[in-house]
């Protein structure tokens, strides 16, 4: 009874054979006999007959079509996984054919290595093309270099650097650079080589530095010498070579001698493009560029080790893949910290360029050459020339020596076999 109030489908999909018993029982459903007797009974027994073999059939029915469906949904499932490997296959046969994976953990790898070979006939050109304008132009060499006169003067009243330069220029004191030392009325005067008369040269500088009411005082007057220049200029050599060794000792001692001489070819990359910039449009080359560049390899090297850690890390941690994969995925990892740091520092490099004066302007040009040449070469030279080396799993695996293995010894006692 309770399948036929409750379950009209059943009702529809299997009527009654009878409809009076049916429409009669249902009378006396609603409306029973209060003195239990007559044909009630006789009816509620039939009707219950009648009410289970509706709900056997129903029941077969339900199971048919509960069957049916799941046989659909197993179906479309089935046909969803088929579909989804497919395209899984898909992507990761063009990935692989781009020479790198779709993804490792649910991450995307940008195919870095791709365009390897491009890049470094890039940096060869660069490289040769920075030697060639060294070598034709050659550097402007500022005054701590070739020597000159260097002067220490205190004007009462702050002074601009734009009003000291002008009035020097008209009173024949060309190509000179002014700095400020502290305060806006402290100044460093630094010109070209004059002439060996100290008394004669502070009555000229006296008169050529004096300002509209503004009175000047010279402290200090220094005369540079061309040998002097000269050991400055050997010394800034040697440190950028010995700059460069020692940086190549200590990446061979911390990673890998692959990698320490791929980091030390993308140093001596960047240096040589900054300082052939320098050459190309004979920008002037004073201790302040100088200092640029040692701070350029610096950053540059640091940014190469943390490309480099993670290439170790990766080539010990995952398995199955390519060393080019898995730089590609070491860089692609690593691209974030490299955009955030590289943006930071050029935002200091920019404001120093633009509001630090002439004392900090070429300082922060070469810093602005060099930070784009060092991001370049960590991503592309730093990295492909250890993969050209063959760098691979086994350079980052610590090996057990022969001497060092244990031996493993068995007895074959016959004795332990026989039975008593």
């Amino acid at each position: 009874m309770a399948i036929d109030n409750n379950n009209p489908l059943e009702q529809q999909n299997n009527p009654e054979p009878n409809g009076s018993n049916s429409e009669a029982s249902t009378r006396r459903r609603k409306k029973p006999r209060r003195d239990g007797k007559g044909s009630n009974s006789q009816t509620n027994h039939a009707t219950t007959k009648t009410s289970g073999s509706k709900a056997r059939h129903s029941g077969k029915t339900a199971d048919k079509g509960s069957q049916a469906l799941t046989t659909q949904a197993s179906d479309a499932t089935d046909s969803k996984l088929v579909s989804a490997d497919l395209g899984d296959a898909a992507d990761d046969a063009a990935a692989y054919a781009e020479g790198g994976i779709k993804a490792i953990g649910d991450q995307r790898i940008i195919p870095f290595m791709k365009i390897e070979k491009p890049m470094a006939i890039l940096s060869l050109l660069l490289v040769i093309g920075s030697i060639i304008a060294i070598a034709v132009n050659g550097l402007n060499l500022g005054l701590d270099f070739t020597g000159g006169v260097s002067a220490d003067v205190r004007y009462e009243q702050p002074a601009e650097q734009v009003d000291v330069v002008k009035a020097l220029a008209d009173n024949g004191f060309d190509d000179a650079v002014v700095q400020y030392l502290g305060t806006r009325q402290e100044l460093l005067i630094r010109l070209p080589p004059q002439s060996d008369n100290v008394d004669g040269l502070n009555a000229s500088l006296s008169k050529a530095l004096a300002l509209p009411n503004n009175n000047v005082e010279i402290s200090n007057v220094n005369i540079i010498g061309s040998q002097v220049g000269n050991e400055v200029y050997l010394n800034s050599v040697m440190s950028l070579v010995l700059a460069l060794a020692c940086m190549l000792g200590y990446v061979a001692l911390r990673f890998q001698f692959k990698l320490a001489l791929g980091a030390v070819i993308s140093l001596f990359h960047d240096a040589i493009v900054t300082i052939g910039v320098f050459a190309l449009f004979g920008f002037p080359f004073d201790l302040t560029v100088l200092a640029a560049i040692l701070a350029l390899i610096g950053y540059s090297l640091n940014d190469t080790i943390v490309v480099y850690d993670r290439i170790r890390e990766n080539f010990r941690r995952v398995r199955g893949i390519t060393p080019r994969q898995t730089i590609d995925l070491s860089l692609t990892e690593t691209l974030r910290r490299t955009i955030m740091t590289i943006s930071t520092v050029l935002l200091v490099v920019l404001a120093m360029l633009f509001l630090g004066g002439d004392g900090l302007y070429w300082f922060s040009v070469a810093l602005f050459i060099g930070l784009l040449a060092g991001t370049y070469s960590s991503t592309y030279i730093a990295s492909s020339i250890p993969l050209r080396m063959g760098l691979s799993r086994d350079d980052f695996i610590v090996k057990v020596k022969p001497e060092f293995e244990e031996e493993i010894v068995t007895f074959n006692d016959p004795k332990m076999f026989e039975q008593d």
